[in-house]
């Protein structure tokens, strides 16, 4: 009996001793296994007589149980240890604070936009918004440019499903004009108004966006001239660019919405962009064809309307050289304006 105590004793601790689950069967082969010392054991029953087999055998049964009790409790220790270890090494410490959220910016474009609402708001312009889905007479008709005219090749845009009331079929806008006669037939002159907004021409290089902003202008009044216009945009640019380091000037050009028409350029005093003339708007006297499109009198009613890239106005402003960085998403580009 004491040598049958001694084995599952021994047994036990070398259970315990086992650090891994292959250890565990080595000890296990020690004792359970086909050469094991109770398999030994179980093999001698068969030199005993009867009586001392029946009575050795139950000892040795109740001896191998006790064992094989220990190493399945050790298999499961080993099994909890692994499972254990695992879960410490995935695991997630809720306790700590959450991740903060970085902390949004303004878009290079919607600065100049807001800068641009602020400076004509300053000098009494109203601010115009309209929608960016436009007929073909708003976009094109009621602007001096009817069918089959030379100038719609040179506004190339994106046509959608479904017409207006004549029959013609709706369109993105290719500029901001619209709004200019929009607004107006819904005002009472004198008209001073800008309509800044998004809008969309089949074109797209470095300089050029299929989809890109505009801020349009128009004065409406019964005496208005160049030099009246001339003054607004002097005005503008200068607090735009923050100098006033910079000249102006009319170049006589064509658009079908004015009569006469001009290039505004502009020329910086100092900087990089010193003694350069840039273009940076159209502009001209409200065609009068466009003016009885707004529902008054050309022989009453005169005025100006420009118009101006936004793109253009910020890449000029913060020497960028490729109007596509704008709508890459890329962060690095984006983090420099906030």
């Amino acid at each position: 009996m004491n040598s049958i105590e001694q084995l599952v004793s021994q047994a036990q601790a070398d259970f315990l001793n086992a650090a891994d689950a292959a250890a565990l069967e080595n000890a296990k082969a020690k004792y359970l296994g086909r050469v094991g010392q109770i398999t030994e054991l179980m093999k001698g029953l068969g030199k005993l007589v009867p009586d001392e087999r029946k009575t050795q055998g139950a000892v040795i049964n109740a001896a191998k149980t006790r064992i094989e009790k220990e190493l399945n409790a050790r298999r499961n220790a080993l099994t909890d240890a692994l499972m254990q270890e695992r879960l410490n090494a995935e695991a997630i410490d809720v306790s700590l604070p959450g991740r903060g959220r970085g902390m949004g910016g303004m878009h290079p474009i919607m600065r100049s936009w807001e800068r641009v609402e602020e400076i004509f708001r300053s000098i009494g312009f109203d601010i115009a918004d309209g929608p960016e889905i436009e007929t073909d007479w708003t976009n094109f008709t009621a602007l001096n440019s009817p069918e089959n005219h030379p100038a719609r090749s040179m506004q190339d845009t994106f046509y959608i499903d479904g017409n207006d009331t004549e029959g013609k079929p709706l369109l993105l806008r290719t500029h901001t004009s619209p709004m200019q006669v929009r607004y107006a037939r819904m005002h009472a002159p004198p008209i001073k108004v800008i309509a800044p907004g998004r809008t969309y021409r089949v074109d797209s290089d470095a300089t050029h966006s299929p989809m890109f902003h505009q801020i349009e202008g128009l004065w409406i009044a019964e005496n208005i001239s160049f030099a009246d216009l001339k003054g607004v945009y002097l005005n503008f640019v200068k607090a735009f660019f923050e100098t006033d380091d910079l000249r102006v000037r009319f170049r006589p050009s064509y658009f079908p919405f004015t009569e006469p028409s001009a290039e505004i350029d502009i020329a910086f005093g100092s900087g990089p962009l010193k003694g350069r003339w840039l273009e940076v708007s159209g502009s001209g006297q409200v065609h009068p064809t466009v003016v009885r499109n707004m529902g008054l009198d050309p022989e009453k009613f005169i005025g100006f309307a420009f118009g101006s890239g936004l793109e253009r106005l910020t890449m000029l402003r913060y020497g960028i050289n490729d109007l596509r960085l704008f709508y890459e998403g890329d962060l690095r580009f984006l983090k420099q304006f906030n």
